[in-house]
């Protein structure tokens, strides 16, 4: 075996090996979630953070509302290529009681980053490594995002990028008609 890994050549061990971190890739985002991390249909774990202006963004003060947690990096690609959909889904929504929150993952010597990249966005932002609770733990990738119901219930986890029709399946039940709807 280990004489036809040196037989294929290089190209030939890339492409395996390019096979093999895809196959990864696939993998992981169906992976398992620890134990203790949150589940749908269960109360949704405490998130309480100083936001990139210092004030504490605490999960459980927006009971009440609906409300989309948003796990992401600087360094992630489909993270920032799905933050404008997001900062969007939450203007429009807003008014009929949604509430987004986005956590960085990056780590703290990298904050100067994220608040530049945040000044974009009209959504807060904390940096999960300041977070004084953080219930749910380290995401198993990025983007990660949770949306809890008006009573503090975790009803929906989406991993990887998310797209206008997953958020609308997701949150809109959710939420009250909208009062032009009406």
């Amino acid at each position: 075996m280990h004489h036809r890994w040196h037989a294929r050549g290089p190209a030939a061990r890339r492409a395996t090996l390019s096979a093999a971190a895809f196959a990864v890739l696939i993998l992981l985002p169906c992976a398992a979630l620890p134990g203790d991390a949150p589940a749908v249909g269960k109360p949704a774990p405490g998130l309480v953070a100083p936001d990139l202006d210092g004030h504490t963004v605490d999960l459980a003060a927006e009971r009440g509302k609906v409300v989309i947690v948003n796990f992401w990096a600087t360094w992630c690609g489909p993270c920032r290529a799905e933050m404008p959909l997001l900062n969007r889904f939450y203007l429009e929504h807003r008014a009929q009681g949604l509430a987004l929150v986005g956590v960085s993952v990056d780590d703290r010597h990298d904050r100067k980053q994220v608040v530049e990249i945040m000044r974009q966005f009209a959504y807060p932002a904390v940096l999960a490594s300041t977070a004084g609770v953080n219930g749910f733990g380290p995401p198993l990738a990025v983007p990660m995002t949770w949306v809890i119901d008006t009573q503090g219930v975790v009803r929906a986890r989406l991993v990887s990028a998310v797209t206008e029709q997953a958020l609308a399946q997701a949150v809109l039940p959710l939420l009250p008609p909208s009062a032009t709807a009406q």
